[in-house]
């Protein structure tokens, strides 16, 4: 079975993260990854290379298709990858993704979590701790993104030291409050566990 993501008008990391979960459908043998962006068709080649996968870029009219071929020599690394698929723990600590200037960091992280909600089935549960809280709480500007993927069963967790401290207890909005001792073993028991 082949998959086509169309990923024209987005960049990194939601290109390599739609890709990715294409890939990992254990009945599809083929993706063809279409993006316009440069940075993005070399962070996918990049990747794949390291996967043993084959790939074929195109470019037309700035337009870049990337068909990659699953190889039999793959296929038990994407097994394990589909195994740990859904059972990933991601650990947010800041509004912002990466380091640079604030509002371009937000902006990225509004974007990457728009990515994630699209992924269903990719996470588990999503921690927010330190400033991170402020995303599960009144205002935010990616509710609604939290509040879909909570409702497809990805268990959503703010720290109660972390609302408390920024006097956002009674703004929560999506999501439960636990403490550490609780998030502590949500992160232990992990099969995959991704921190920003």
């Amino acid at each position: 079975m082949k998959k086509t993501v169309d990923a024209r008008g987005l960049s990194l990391p939601e290109t390599w993260l739609l890709t990715s979960a294409a890939l990992s459908d254990r009945k599809c043998d083929e993706v063809l990854a279409i993006v316009d962006d440069l940075g993005a068709k070399e962070e996918i080649t990049q990747l794949i290379a390291g996967m043993n996968f084959k790939a074929r870029v195109v470019e037309k009219q700035g337009q870049f298709h990337i068909s990659i071929h699953k190889q039999e020599a793959a296929e038990e690394a994407l097994r394990i990858a589909s195994a740990e698929y859904g059972q990933t723990v991601l650990v947010i600590s800041s509004t912002s993704l990466g380091k640079g200037e604030d509002h371009w960091g937000g902006q990225l992280m509004t974007s990457f979590v728009y990515s994630l909600m699209r992924l269903e089935g990719f996470l588990k549960t999503v921690i927010f701790i330190n400033s991170g809280v402020f995303l599960t709480t009144e205002g935010s500007e990616v509710l609604s993104y939290l509040q879909h993927m909570q409702e497809c069963g990805v268990e959503i967790v703010s720290s109660h030291t972390c609302l408390s401290y920024y006097q956002l207890l009674d703004k929560l909005r999506v999501g439960t409050v636990s403490n550490m001792f609780a998030i502590t073993e949500k992160i232990a028991d992990a099969k995959r566990l991704i921190v920003f």
